[in-house]
């Protein structure tokens, strides 16, 4: 992070900033302090955008513009009606700041044709146009058209509208001071619907959001949800059979569905959708933030201000906390994940102490020289406390690895392969009994609580093989990422690769209020971090190969940053499997060139094996 003189899914999820907060502002009537306008914003092309402005009442100073680009609407609309809510947090409303609310293109009451992702054209000519330039065209409007402004723009974002705040930065517009992209896409193979080439099912109804497009502007939805009469999310998937049988769901006028079918490897059309490939000498401040427990986003955080941090001289900050996708938008007493808390008023105090004054600093010059907030203010999911350092992952950190050895032994040994990592062990991988990612028996839009679940279902199962150390004699603390190194065989062509690292809780553990009513923390199994990758594009992701039966054979698995302690009397785990349903798709084990076009015969049950010189490398504090 570079300090300067002063002079922000997969998917319907930001719909919690503008809403989360409704219960905590019931004492401030937004329509008492802020008057209300929508107009449209001409673009470049002749496009107009719905956009509504929220001012200040209070005429007799200037405010900066805080703006949000959405694919979720805008509502409500017309100009008697007020949102419960604004901005990214309560006390930047009652501070007062100008709001601004903008349908993207090709969405609710905006003109023009949606693209999902569209890409970014680094050299436009003439009238062409992308997310930045619409970025570019509606804030010199409003810069000159709303009353009352000081000149200065800021954006942020949750999930999708996340992506434009990230967007934002290449529009190059001087009145943009600071930018907040939050759980923000990175890349679209690697957030939200793919993972590491891997498709996520578990998002498949969700492609209604984004695969219909529309001619006219709407104040109403014009996409529907299939209808799926069940609860049973995994047994719904497991019955449909292949990923073709899905096509009676959703037809050729679902454009998406269509792109996904048509592109499942990392081709022109998903390149061209990356954002983090852009991020080059970046002007405004960026402050970065996600949940450590972000099921959709947190690829794009990570590489969002890894990136930056490399390729630009700017302020630039991330905010990892013990959250699920936008959680910390919301405002709740006690922060828990699934079965486990978090501490109190978690969400409340970054809105408060880090949110408002990073936007107040840059917007409203309101503090001294040097913005005083950490480079990276990151969450420790073990220790339940936050922590501050200079840099991300801390400089202090040192790999180590562990070796998945004989007897489910999770060895501790040099990052040089020693020789006696020998022996292997093997299990049957069958498609017709899968892995679950959850024991919850329920039908979920797109899954959160997985991310902390207990995983002694999957422990005790005969596919999944369990590595652990002994008891920690003394507190061990992971800090950046994590990298699997696996040396594994199939006697197919085909496979996926699942690594999840696991704290094992002694058995003294004591239950949380939110502990479900069948479990209990004792010895409890709480995933910290997992990660699939598809295993064809182990050496490519745009160039898929199969694998040769009963060859040894490198995979490497990148898992996402972490920041967590194991602590004394704890163990550390780690699982390896290879189906994870229906959070990803089922893999045929057999290779075919596009796994959407797949038949029943495809899917064959076959052998995996695990050596004992793969590596699980981390990045430890000491």
């Amino acid at each position: 992070m570079k300090f300067f003189k002063i002079y922000f899914l997969p998917v319907l999820f930001v719909l919690v900033s503008s809403r989360g907060l409704a219960q905590t502002a019931t004492e401030y009537e937004v329509k008492d302090h802020y008057t209300k306008k929508e107009v449209v914003i001409p673009m470049r092309d002749g496009t107009k955008l719905h956009t509504t402005i929220f001012s200040p009442k209070d005429t007799s100073k200037e405010y900066p513009i805080l703006m949000t680009r959405t694919p979720y609407s805008s509502r409500p609309y017309g100009e008697g009606q007020f949102r419960s809510q604004l901005g990214p947090n309560e006390y930047l409303m009652k501070q007062g700041n100008i709001f601004v609310y903008q349908d993207v293109r090709g969405r609710w009451m905006s003109e023009g044709v949606y693209d999902n992702m569209r890409a970014f054209i680094p050299k436009k000519k003439g009238n062409q146009f992308d997310e930045a330039s619409d970025t570019y065209d509606t804030v010199e409007w409003l810069v000159k058209n709303v009353k009352n402004n000081n000149g200065r723009v800021g954006l942020w974002g949750i999930s999708y509208p996340g992506f434009y705040a990230t967007y934002s930065l290449l529009a190059n517009h001087p009145a943009i001071k600071a930018v907040s992209p939050q759980a923000s896409i990175g890349d679209f193979f690697f957030d939200d619907f793919h993972h590491n080439g891997a498709y996520m099912l578990s998002y498949w109804r969700a492609t209604a959001v984004f695969g219909y497009e529309k001619s006219t502007p709407s104040d109403t939805a014009w996409y529907a949800f299939p209808e799926l009469n069940t609860k049973d999310q995994y047994q719904f998937f497991l019955d449909a059979g292949p990923l073709k049988n899905l096509d009676k769901y959703y037809g050729e006028d679902n454009v998406f569905w269509q792109q996904l079918k048509e592109h499942p490897n990392y081709d022109e059309f998903w390149q061209k959708r990356g954002i983090v490939q852009h991020l080059n000498d970046i002007k405004p401040a960026v402050m970065v933030v996600g949940g450590l427990f972000d099921a959709e986003d947190l690829y794009g955080p990570f590489n969002i201000y890894e990136t930056i941090e490399k390729n630009s001289d700017t302020y630039n900050m991330l905010v990892m906390g013990p959250w699920s996708h936008g959680d910390w938008a919301r405002k709740k007493d006690r922060q828990a994940i699934g079965n486990v808390y978090f501490g109190d008023n978690i969400s409340e105090n970054y809105q408060k102490e880090v949110e408002t004054l990073f936007f107040n600093h840059f917007l409203k010059g309101e503090a001294d020289e040097h913005l005083a907030l950490p480079e990276a203010y990151m969450f420790d999911t073990g220790l339940m406390e936050w922590k501050t350092y200079e840099a991300w992952p801390p400089k202090m950190a040192k790999k180590k690895a562990f070796y998945l050895g004989d007897d489910q032994q999770l060895i501790a040994g040099p990052v040089a392969v020693p020789a006696v990592a020998s022996g292997a062990e093997t299990f049957i991988s069958d498609p017709n009994k899968p892995v679950p990612y959850s024991e919850d028996i329920k039908m979920v839009f797109t899954p959160r609580k997985y991310m902390t679940d207990d995983q002694r279902f999957a422990a005790r199962r005969p596919d999944v093989l369990v590595y652990e150390t002994e008891v920690l004699e003394e507190d061990f603390t992971l800090a950046g990422e994590v990298l699997a190194k696996l040396q594994v065989a199939t006697t197919g062509t085909a496979a996926d690769w699942i690594v999840k690292v696991v704290d094992v809780f002694p058995p003294d553990a004591e239950d949380f209020e939110e502990t479900q009513d069948y479990l209990s923390m004792s010895n409890y199994h709480m995933m910290v971090r997992s990660e699939v990758i598809r295993g064809r594009f182990r050496n490519s992701f745009s160039n898929p190969e199969p694998f040769e039966p009963n060859k040894k054979t490198e995979v490497n698995l990148q898992l996402q940053d972490v920041h967590h302690t194991f602590k004394k009397g704890h163990k550390l785990q780690i699982q390896v499997q290879s189906s994870w349903f229906p959070l990803i798709d089922l893999n045929p084990q057999t290779y075919v060139d596009n796994i959407f076009e797949a038949e029943e015969e495809d899917f064959q049950k076959q052998e995996h094996k695990v050596f004992h010189d793969s590596q699980i490398i981390f990045s430890v504090l000491e």
